[in-house]
């Protein structure tokens, strides 16, 4: 029995561990699918909240794009009201204007048809005033040559022995007259003479036409051969490049034979540039280390040369203790020029002719010699500051403390301000004589000419003009009229009117005097 159950025991077991395995997956099955459901259940569940919050959402945005699409169509409409608003302002306006208009136009005509109305009646009086007029003079004319023959009969005298006789009496009271009146001019030409000399004077120094010299700027700076172009360009252009750099000019190396031209607006720029250049060329080392060295030492050079310029300046002209800054800029003139005439030394002449018409006028002849040496200063600085060259000046020379009589000579020479010294007009006066002289400036002497040529053929213009003359450098005219044909007073209305016609076609510097002579000559030959 034992042994049978041994046997037994190893089959019943394997038969259990089958009953185990198929349980087991029975129940894996089961548990399996219970999961696959509820997981499933889940899915769905999932699904149907994605889909509720997505239905939602789809709502939400419908209903924000419909209120947005509310508020834009609201705001075009109020845009679009507005506009219509601005424009029927707008047209409401242009309405208004052309009624006010038509309401000026109307009484602009009634207006203009009041005033014929009144020129036609003005027009009748005075035909009516002339026809009366006319029958007074004829009634006066009879009356006239009847009193005549009262007179003839009364006086026992025929009308020429009247008239002899009234002319000798005249000519008898003319001699005394004339004798009155010699001896009054000879009075007041006593009185008045050492005025009218010291005016005699300054039309000389108005005349006076002392040596100037112009001078150009010179900005071509000449090379020994055109090889010596390459050298100043460089290698890629380097050395050029570091030239211009260095001194703020342009070079330009053109088709020119042996020549190299320095462009600039700063005059003292383009020396330095230019001696810079002329110093490489004779040392022969160009390269831009030496060449930043060279331009440092032509700048020393340069401001040396200029401070020498100003010493120079005031010695010629015996001006001293003029501000250091003053001075400086008054040497800066040396390389500015104005038509070609070299600023400085106009500067110079000017100072100069202002003293000899201050000494001989009795003005101050230190304030005159100042104001004429720094009325132009503000031209050294003009490029570099804003404003006109009398501002500048004015400006710099407060700032350094120089006299007030000093600072109105710069600042009214040029009429920016009225004259309140007798100074200041010498200074205006002198700086007309140097600079509006002929040869004066590089374009004047054809202006010159052409100014001349103009006087006279408006002068030459007027009925009645025998011959003109333009004088004293285009800044008088004198006319000789036909004395047969303009009267006294009608000279004088011609030369308001020649004035008149020089100031509205022509153009030049100071003023023109106009002088209209009329002159009777009578002779008799003594047999």
């Amino acid at each position: 029995m034992n042994m049978i159950l041994l046997n037994v025991a190893p089959a019943i077991v394997s038969i259990i561990a089958i009953a185990t395995c198929i349980v087991g997956v029975i129940i894996g099955f089961v548990g399996f699918k219970i999961y696959s459901s509820k997981k499933l259940q889940k899915n769905k569940s999932n699904a149907i909240k994605i889909i509720e919050d997505a239905y939602a959402e789809a709502k939400t945005i419908k209903k924000e794009a419909i209120i947005e699409s509310k508020e834009q169509s609201q705001k075009l409409k109020e845009e679009v009201e507005q506009e219509v608003k601005e424009r029927r302002n707008e047209v409401l306006k242009q309405e208004e204007r052309l009624n006010q208009r038509e309401e000026f136009i109307e009484k602009k005509e009634l207006a203009v048809d009041k005033k014929t109305e009144q020129l036609e009646e003005e027009k009748k009086e005075l035909n009516l005033a002339k026809e009366n007029l006319e029958k007074a003079k004829q009634e006066q004319d009879i009356l006239k040559e009847q009193a005549l023959e009262k007179l003839e009969k009364i006086s026992k005298m025929s009308k020429q022995e009247a008239k002899d006789l009234l002319i000798s009496n005249m000519k008898t009271e003319a001699q005394k007259e004339a004798v009155s009146i010699v001896k009054q001019i000879e009075d007041e030409a006593r009185e008045n003479g050492e005025k009218k000399a010291r005016e005699i004077v300054g039309q000389a120094l108005q005349r006076c036409a002392t040596e100037t010299t112009t001078e150009m700027t010179v900005s071509v700076v000449a090379l020994p051969n055109d090889e010596m172009k390459g050298r100043i360009i460089g290698r890629e252009g380097r050395n050029i490049r570091a030239i211009e750099a260095a001194t703020g000019v342009e070079l330009i190396v053109d088709d020119t034979p042996e020549t190299i031209t320095v462009s600039g607006f700063d005059p003292i720029r383009r020396e330095v540039a230019r001696l810079s250049l002329e110093k490489l060329i004779s040392d022969g080392r160009i390269h831009p280390t030496h060449i930043e060295e060279i331009v440092e030492k032509m700048q020393r050079e340069v401001d040396k040369i200029i401070k020498q310029a100003g010493d120079e300046a005031c010695n010629e002209t015996g001006i001293f203790n003029l501000h250091p800054e003053i001075l400086k800029t008054l040497g800066r003139l040396k390389y500015r020029t104005s038509y070609g005439q070299n600023v400085l030394k106009h500067s110079v002449e000017t100072s100069i002719i202002a003293g000899l018409l201050a000494s001989e006028l009795g003005a101050n002849v230190k304030i005159a010699k100042r104001g004429g040496l720094l009325h132009d200063i503000g031209k050294a600085l003009d490029h570099e500051m804003e404003g006109t060259h009398v501002q500048i000046g004015v400006e710099l020379a407060r700032k350094c403390g120089e006299n007030e009589d000093v600072v109105h000579c710069i600042e009214a020479h040029h009429f920016n301000v009225e004259f309140r010294t007798i100074e200041a007009v010498i200074v205006q006066v002198a700086d007309a004589i140097s600079s509006s002289r002929p040869g004066a400036r590089r374009d004047s002497f054809e202006n010159y000419i052409k100014r001349l040529q103009q006087l006279e053929e408006i002068a030459n213009g007027f009925e009645g003009v025998d011959k003109s003359y333009a004088v004293q450098a285009g800044r008088e005219v004198r006319i000789i009229v036909k004395p047969d044909k303009i009267s006294d007073s009608e000279a004088m209305f011609m030369a308001k009117e020649i004035a008149t016609k020089i100031e509205n076609e022509m153009q030049y510097p100071g003023q023109i005097k106009v002088n209209v002579i009329r002159e009777s000559r009578f002779s008799e030959t003594a047999k």
